[in-house]
């Protein structure tokens, strides 16, 4: 399966709940924090949620 590399690039203050729990589902917590996953549509889902505050390049 596909992987991707997904970046934190901006803050979550002033965010939704919503979108600052979806950050930590993704195991993002601190900016410039990278992580790895594989490219499922659940994943792909709740990147395409929070995309103005990551960014993500294939791994």
């Amino acid at each position: 399966m596909a992987k991707i590399k997904v970046t934190k690039q901006k803050s979550a203050i002033n965010r939704t709940q919503n979108q600052k729990r979806i950050l930590e589902a993704l195991g993002l917590r601190k900016i410039g924090q990278t992580v790895e996953h594989d490219a499922t549509p659940n994943i792909l889902g709740m990147v395409r949620k929070v995309n103005h505050l990551v960014s993500v390049e294939e791994a």
